[in-house]
């Protein structure tokens, strides 16, 4: 499945937390070399509960805007309302 992200890198702490049908996900790293994205797809795996490997970023590598995708069988989606 695909999920719809907005990255927010340099974060006081790590969260997510769903809003309509983006993911937004706080993260300490700053968007220097990589760090951020790394970091996401970091918290992503914790929050779906899936290994970091099943995590692909598809889009949005430079930028706020990501799309990632993650296994179909996750069994709900944590934070989702």
């Amino acid at each position: 499945m695909r999920i719809a992200v907005r990255a927010h890198p340099g974060a006081s702490h790590e969260r997510v937390r769903w809003e309509g049908d983006v993911l937004h996900v706080w993260v300490t790293a700053r968007a220097v070399e990589g760090a951020a994205n790394r970091a996401l797809i970091e918290a992503l795996a914790r929050a779906l509960g899936v290994r970091r490997s099943a995590v692909t970023l598809v889009s949005g590598e430079r930028g706020r805007d990501k799309v990632v995708e993650v296994p179909d069988a996750i069994s709900g989606s944590p934070g989702r309302s």
